[in-house]
């Protein structure tokens, strides 16, 4: 009895001693575990991405970042339509489970934001307590910026960016005697001398497929002077005469120099045309170029040339955008782990690996003018890269319905191939885009 009258006086300052021990360990509360030089250390995160060279590039470092900060990064990778289907259908449950995840800025960001299954990165960036001047947040493109905010909001931070180019098969040029072209002008006059359907060699490839051509195809409506709607009265601009004049010369390029089957071809399609050496020009983004200029890819990756995207005549303004961010999900319980990843994988120097590793356009500036940053990129590709920079900050239009919106105009860009009245189509088309920029902006 007396041992036990002892032990029972002493439980209150036991349990005192544990409590504390516990508190100081961080043990029961939302506070990560680790403490000093690596304050979320024994935190996992979730980390969703797409199958893209950004990934494979950023996988092999993982181990670096896990062993830095002892965080431990559980990651899942999927198709770039697979992950925005399963984003979609976990954000909208409410889903807590992903922390970071990759995110296509013109093709998702502003539903995300709506919804707000977005956090906002400001809150990270603009603390000098989380985000050190070091890392350097101006060095990012400004056009970059531009495309991942959204009222307001930084969605997420760049980690590619994409720019219209011209490839060209620079063999056929010189037999034919021709300079690469310079203008809209001059490439459909190049398109139409190189053309040979009796050798299946046909002068021109691009993406032919409804929707998917509508990236594409804004480089011709930028440069003819047209947009898709008005930005100041919100009033579709689609039956304008600039963009029927980009709408006829996209369509009269592929109808009268393009190969078989256009209508059914994105990029992987066109790129294969091409890389088998039955196109001589192709206009794509910049990000896709080893599938031509690797020679395990294209068989006429040493007769491939890179240019800036021809002008027109209201000059040079093709697309220059972000085409993946790294954002974190509003409802992740690990925020600030998670933000600890992303600047890590955004930092200059991880960038810099990234990009001269798995030669991987990236949104910062500084690193393609350090060592290492640009020594796998082809010197022309870089040029005609660095020569669009100023470009639009979007290749498609910036509305919530933007897949919808792709849609709708991919009818006029189908129309025009197939020789069909632009004119009716375009007004169509117009009429009901406009249906979509009532709603949005009413």
């Amino acid at each position: 009895m007396i041992h036990s009258r002892r032990v029972a006086a002493a439980l209150p300052s036991l349990i005192f001693v544990i409590c504390t021990i516990f508190a100081l360990s961080g043990c029961g509360g939302q506070q990560a575990t680790g403490t000093g030089s690596k304050p979320y250390a024994g935190t996992t995160i979730r980390v969703m991405l797409s199958n893209h060279p950004w990934a494979d590039a950023i996988k092999p470092l993982l181990p670096q970042f896990q062993q830095q900060t002892g965080i431990k990064v559980n990651v899942e990778s999927y198709g770039e339509t697979q992950l925005a289907q399963k984003l979609t259908v976990e954000f909208a449950s409410g889903s807590s489970t992903v922390d970071v995840f990759m995110q296509r800025p013109l093709q998702d960001a502003r539903l995300y934001v709506k919804n707000g299954w977005n956090a906002d990165l400001n809150t990270y960036v603009k603390d000098s307590s989380k985000t050190p001047a070091s890392w350097d947040y101006k060095d990012f493109v400004s056009s970059a910026l531009a495309t991942v905010t959204i009222n307001n909001t930084l969605s997420s931070i760049p980690i590619v960016s994409e720019h219209q180019v011209l490839y060209y098969r620079k063999d056929l040029l010189q037999q034919a005697g021709l300079s690469v072209p310079k203008t809209l002008t001059e490439l459909q006059q190049a398109a139409a001398k190189l053309n040979n359907t009796g050798k299946q060699q046909y002068g021109f490839v691009a993406r032919g497929q409804q929707a998917q051509a509508v990236t594409q195809f804004s480089g011709f409506l930028y440069n003819l002077g047209g947009d898709w709607f008005d930005p100041q009265t919100h009033k579709a601009t689609l039956n304008t005469p600039a963009a029927l004049a980009a709408f006829k010369l996209y369509g009269d390029l592929l109808r009268n120099y393009g190969p078989p089957g256009v209508l059914n071809m994105s990029w992987p399609q066109a790129v294969a045309v091409f890389g088998q050496g039955k196109a001589a020009l192709y206009t794509d983004a910049d990000s896709i170029y080893e599938n031509l200029l690797d020679p395990t890819k294209s068989q006429v990756a040493d007769k491939t040339g890179v240019a800036p995207f021809p002008s027109g005549p209201a000059g040079s303004t093709p697309y220059s955008v972000c085409s993946w961010g790294l954002a974190i999900n509003s409802n992740a319980p690990n925020k600030d782990a998670a933000w600890e990843f992303i600047k890590w994988a955004t930092s200059k120097e991880i960038t810099l690996k990234t990009q001269g590793n798995g030669a991987v356009p990236s949104a910062r500036t500084s690193v393609y003018t350090t060592k290492g940053g640009v020594d796998k990129f082809p010197k022309d590709w870089l040029a005609a890269a660095q020569a669009e920079t100023g470009g639009k900050q979007y290749d498609r239009p910036v509305v919530v319905q933007v897949g919808q919106a792709r849609d709708i105009i991919g009818t006029v860009i189908v129309a025009a191939i197939e020789g069909k009245d632009i004119n009716s189509s375009a007004q169509q088309a117009n009429t009901q885009f406009q249906a979509i920029l009532d709603k949005e902006f009413k």
